[in-house]
């Protein structure tokens, strides 16, 4: 140690003989950058669960319809073992999200929930984000299917969490804009604000900041392909999963959704945003009624502000402008299952032809005839119901993973789910959920099914590890799962079905034609039903 004065040296040697330092356990006590939580212990499996963490402020009196403000914070340790509340919506409690009553509905809901396995802060393990669907108008973070703690046992730290929905997530008004603040997409800027707090907070967890995958499902899906179209959310994740459905559709622009918020203030009597602001939330939330069946006669759902979004999704992916991330996409084979009373109307083929003849023109009907053949009345029926999932998901879902894989650099991986058992009995639009999260509680849409069986968890095993070794990697694949190839090229979309093999291959040729018939009739992210 020449030249190194004496008290140094002896300092190092002192550190080179003392034992490295242990990495900071980590338990259900855990610092974020507004303060302390504590959480659930860990469960049996060794998960520890963190929720109802605020990281917004809540949007409350003059914070309604305005972008999110940092979480107020707080002295101590903050409990954080149970759920927050629910953002507040108008809809029956019968959709996709089942029942969750024991949560409350409060306009005070922008809460998020962790779960982690890992045993050491500083393991920076793969974050997967889930953004719950619900057409925009409703769902939660909390949902039984969604409980982030199998994803955790496999070594990622999951995050799902609330964000505004309906007319407080999505209103817009000419006087928003005139007083020089964003119109509508609020709930877009509560997602974006989420990634944010995962961006400053999740390493605590033991997850790693520097490598974040959204995921979403319906709505969710959309909110996805949104993030990745939008400039404010550069940065905040690194790859993307889509489960049915994109807004490559014609949104509504600026104009339209302003008028459309400028009549909803006009029913309630609101002469300025301050008389809305004014308004107690449940008479605000009473006059925004929205009913999974039926919709509403005015819709709040995101459009083009410029801003968040800036402009149509097909001209960013189009012009290759999206954040180029790798992406998994697909759908399901009966989407259109849960929205059946949407079908255009086919009690005949000869009524079936002339709806059909009303919404895409007489000069396109001998080729809409050869994609959607009505020579008979069970064939018409078979057509309207085939017809209304490829127009709602599946149509959409293609025209993203193929502008995508054009326009950007990034792998792309597509599915097609089949999948059908007793538990599951119809590869309907949602039946995914279970299996992406391996809580295999009863499907919505078939509640006195049997219970799952080792095929349907065999399928749950298979779906989780491809969707965790893509949120690692960027790539699904891995030891023991069938090769599931990249997308570009081939086009080929993995078969998810009863047959182990799950061989990659493109639709059919007529499949893909039906979806390039639809693309000038995309039905609008506007109409809320999703």
């Amino acid at each position: 140690m020449k030249n190194i004065p004496a008290s140094l040296a002896a300092l190092l040697l002192l550190a080179a003989s003392a034992p490295a330092q242990e990495a900071p356990r980590l338990d259900e006590f855990v610092q974020t950058r507004t303060g302390a939580l504590r959480g659930a212990a860990r469960d049996a499996q060794g998960v520890l669960a963190f929720r109802g963490i605020p990281y917004a402020a809540a949007p409350l009196g003059k914070l309604r319809w305005q972008a999110p403000e940092p979480a107020t914070p707080w002295q101590g340790a903050r409990e954080a073992a149970s759920y927050g509340n629910r953002c507040i919506y108008n809809v029956p409690e019968t959709g996709l999200g089942g029942r969750v009553d024991e949560v409350p509905q409060r306009e005070d809901c922008l809460y998020l929930n962790v779960w982690s396995a890992a045993a050491a802060a500083n393991e920076r393990r793969p974050v997967m984000v889930w953004i719950h669907g619900g057409g925009f108008q409703f769902g939660t973070g909390r949902d039984p299917r969604t409980d982030g703690a199998l994803l955790a046992q496999r070594g990622v730290v999951l995050v799902s969490f609330n964000y505004r929905l309906g007319v407080f997530g999505f209103f817009a008004h000419p006087q928003l804009r005139s007083e020089g603040k964003l119109a509508g997409n609020f709930g877009l800027l509560d997602q974006i604000e989420a990634l944010k707090w995962v961006r400053a907070n999740i390493a605590n967890f033991g997850g790693d900041p520097a490598n974040v995958t959204i995921l979403g499902e319906s709505s969710g899906s959309q909110a996805v392909s949104l993030l990745m179209a939008s400039p404010l959310a550069k940065g905040l994740f690194h790859k993307a999963i889509g489960q049915s459905g994109s807004s490559l559709q014609e949104l509504p622009g600026v104009a339209e959704i302003g008028l459309r918020g400028a009549a909803f203030a006009g029913a309630l009597g609101a002469k300025t945003i301050d008389d809305l602001r004014a308004m107690p939330a449940e008479r605000v939330n009473a006059a925004a009624a929205w009913d999974f069946a039926g919709g509403a006669p005015i819709i709040f759902a995101p459009g083009i502000d410029g801003h968040v979004v800036p402009a149509q999704l097909a001209d960013v992916f189009g012009k290759g402008l999206q954040n180029d991330v790798p992406l998994l996409a697909g759908y399901n084979t009966r989407e259109e299952f849960p929205f059946l009373k949407e079908t255009l109307p086919h009690a005949s083929a000869a009524e079936f032809r002339a709806a059909a003849q009303h919404v895409f023109g007489a000069e396109r009907m001998r080729e809409f005839v050869s994609l959607y053949p009505l020579d008979t009345d069970a064939s018409a029926k078979t057509s309207a119901e085939e017809l209304l999932g490829d127009i709602r998901q599946k149509a959409e879902t293609w025209r993203w993973l193929t502008l995508h894989a054009r326009t950007g650099k990034s792998a792309v991986y597509g599915y097609h789910l089949a999948y059908e058992s007793p538990y599951s009995p119809v590869a309907s639009h949602g039946a995914d959920i279970p299996f992406v999260f391996g809580n295999l509680v009863p499907q919505f849409f078939a509640p006195r099914a049997p219970a799952a069986g080792p095929g349907d968890r065999a399928l749950a095993s298979t779906i989780m590890s491809y969707w965790v070794n893509f949120a690692g990697t960027g790539d699904p694949n891995g030891q023991g799962l069938p090769l599931w190839p990249d997308f570009r090229g081939r086009n080929a979309l993995l078969q998810i079905g009863v047959d182990p093999s799950m061989i990659a291959a493109p639709p059919s040729d007529a499949h893909i034609a039906r979806f390039r018939f639809l693309e000038p009739f995309l039905i609008s992210a506007s109409s809320g039903q999703r």
